[in-house]
């Protein structure tokens, strides 16, 4: 673990005295992300959305103080800025599978729990798993009832099962929606007493501290998104609220990931596509974050800190090189199943973000996704075998991106400059109050050669929807609080009626 500490109280302290500014690769011939609509230029003048127009405090802002007010260094000057860096192990390579009965055996296992969703159950990497299990003498039990988007319920029917079980250790090999089922499962059967609230994100639940013991947990993730084998984060859908929630802990994060690019190979175009984006908008909103020191005040124990706790300069290091591999290989990825190089890479990046993400937090992208996927209606995305409306994670962040970031450029523009040109735009000659709408327009033109659909519409949703979908957002400040620039309802509304047509 690493821990960051401040050198100073102005933000401009952290920029001399850390790291340089990073070169940008050139986007060569690429052009600036084009246009694949008309119409994508009046999106810069909405209401509401402009980056600052005119130079103003954009043009001010030096690299990463994202234009804080001078109240609000004031209010830095009296926090302690210390952040912990916090990540799984991780083991990565084709046919690492293969290893996780001796690792259970190295652990002294006798009683595992292997927890996946009934769609992967029937396909060879489980098999593979199971196969390993069987050559090291592994005890296990099998558990296949995780729901893909999981609820409040599909979580308490897996620790149910947990506590039955007495398991040492846990094995989740599947995507996200089940490594996150298995941090609760092996949570709420480590500390049987609690309250299914205790421990989830506040307001909607109490936010206590992890203090238990938890089992060792191997996390074999088969879809490159969620990053969720490196992160203390565990994702739900809160039924009664229809609303998204969590629990986020450092002591929930799996003891071992095994990244096995084989298990790719198996996803369908959508799957890789909307898994990609929850890796594009992980990097940019890590990277976009409000700074580490920019946080308070600084809990004064270290085991009520955050796990989420700003972009960091460790944090960027791994943003960063995430967005570069999206932008070579998820293309490649989407349009070519047998592309392994492309597929393999995009699994690492999903490893990438989420080391990234997992300490240095997300913001509004996800803070407005959580009632997208929350409130769907009938919307059934392709490529998904599932018995119930879905809107993919993925999708459901990535709707929201280019009005999020033509919001938050003014705070940091050099910063969502740098993105856009990782993306393929050129910007040797943008100005700075232009750094939203470059980077919007660069998101909007990656998303229409992807065949993404046309905003919140394309799903189901109508502006009459827009009071409930602020509604939902509202209680997600554990990451709304991150964005660089802070957000009242109003700006909420604004942000989803922008994204309600992409194109």
């Amino acid at each position: 673990m690493v821990r960051l500490c401040s050198w100073g109280s102005r933000s401009s302290d952290w920029w001399e005295n850390g790291p340089p500014p990073r070169a940008v690769a050139g986007a060569g011939d690429r052009g600036a992300g084009g246009r694949a609509r008309r119409g994508w230029a009046e999106e810069r003048r909405r209401p509401g959305l402009a980056s600052g127009g005119g130079g103003g405090a954009a043009e001010r802002s030096t690299p990463h103080s994202h234009g804080r007010s001078s109240r609000q260094g004031s209010a830095l000057a009296e926090a302690t800025a210390t952040r912990s860096m916090a990540v799984s192990n991780i083991r990565y390579g084709a046919g690492v599978t293969k290893e996780v009965g001796m690792d259970l055996q190295n652990m002294g296992a006798k009683n595992v729990c292997l927890m996946t969703d009934k769609n992967l159950s029937q396909l060879p990497p489980i098999q593979t798993v199971m196969d390993s299990f069987v050559k090291n003498g592994i005890n296990f039990k099998v558990y296949d009832n995780v729901r893909v988007e999981p609820t409040d319920r599909s979580f308490m029917e897996a620790i149910e099962f947990a506590k039955r079980g007495a398991f040492d250790a846990y094995v989740a090999m599947g995507g996200g929606s089940t490594i996150d089922t298995c941090k609760a499962a092996n949570l709420y059967a480590s500390s049987p007493d609690s309250d299914f609230l205790d421990y989830v994100n506040a307001p909607i639940g109490k936010g206590k501290p992890v203090t238990a013991p938890l089992k060792p947990l191997i996390a074999v993730p088969t879809t490159s998104g969620t990053g969720s084998e490196t992160t203390g984060v565990a994702i739900f859908d809160y039924e009664h609220l229809k609303v998204k929630t969590g629990i986020a802990s450092r002591a929930i994060k799996p003891t071992l990931g095994l990244i096995d690019p084989l298990h790719t190979l198996y996803l369908p175009e959508r799957v890789i596509a909307n898994s990609g984006f929850d890796v594009l908008c992980h990097a940019l909103e890590s990277y976009t974050a409000l700074p580490y020191h920019m946080r308070s005040p600084c809990p004064a124990n270290p085991v009520t800190r955050p796990a989420y706790q700003g972009s960091n300069p460790i944090s960027d290091i791994w943003a960063v090189h995430a967005l570069r591999i999206v932008a070579k290989y998820l293309k490649r990825a989407v349009r070519n199943p047998d592309d392994l190089e492309a597929r393999s890479n995009m699994h690492l990046a999903s490893a990438f973000a989420g080391i990234g993400f997992g300490n240095a937090g997300v913001h509004l992208c996800h803070g407005m996704s959580y009632p997208i996927s929350g409130l769907v209606k009938t919307y059934k995305a392709k490529d998904y075998n599932v018995d119930h409306p879905l809107v993919p994670h993925g999708l459901s962040v990535v709707l929201t991106s280019p009005a999020v970031f033509t919001f938050t450029a003014q705070m940091s523009p050099e910063r969502h400059l740098e993105m856009a040109e990782i993306l393929g735009a050129d910007t040797r000659t943008a100005r700075i109050p232009d750094a939203g709408p470059i980077l919007a327009d660069t998101l909007r033109k990656f998303l229409f050669d992807l065949d993404v659909a046309d905003g919140l519409a394309a799903i189901g949703y109508s502006k009459a929807d827009i009071p409930a979908l602020v509604k939902g957002t509202l209680p997600q400040e554990r990451v709304t609080k991150l964005a660089p620039r802070p957000q009242s309802e109003e700006d909420l509304s604004v942000l989803f009626e922008a994204s309600m047509k992409l194109y």
